[in-house]
């Protein structure tokens, strides 16, 4: 009985989340809604590689990574992309604000980790968990 119940549990709680989804929805054509996808899933990549290497202690290494795959560096990668598979652009201003803000966070945890700093690194990276965390809270695309 218990697993059965379980079962429901796990088969019924998207479903539950989806009809409370509180977050504001960003109209995105599906052209840009995929590449805004893929390009959240290569910063998931990005930030697991961001705190592996933290933890070796690669700090240099993981400036790169910070400062090519999700700071500045990272920026204006989909340019080339016809306008309606651009996410920026289509995006409300203040969820764009928030793109920019974790760009802005990357590339200070990048200089902190250049630097050789690891605990201002660390604290870096927490504030660039939170604009994450913060868009994601606040935003949907579907």
């Amino acid at each position: 009985m218990r697993r059965a119940v379980a079962l429901a549990c796990l088969v019924c709680t998207p479903a539950v989340f989806a009809a409370e989804d509180g977050r504001t929805l960003a109209p995105l054509t599906p052209a840009a809604q995929a590449t805004l996808r893929d390009e959240m899933l290569g910063n998931l990549r990005a930030l697991n590689e961001l705190i592996t290497l933290l933890a070796d202690g690669k700090l240099a290494e993981a400036a790169v990574v910070a400062d090519t795959e999700l700071g500045f560096g990272a920026m204006g990668r989909n340019r080339s992309l016809p306008m309606d598979a651009r996410p920026g652009p289509q995006m409300p201003p203040a969820m764009h604000r928030l793109g920019i803000e974790g760009h802005q966070a990357a590339s200070r945890f990048a200089e902190a980790a250049k630097a050789g700093d690891q605990a201002l690194a660390l604290r870096r990276l927490g504030e660039l968990t939170t604009t994450c965390v913060a868009c994601h809270h606040a935003w949907r695309t579907r």
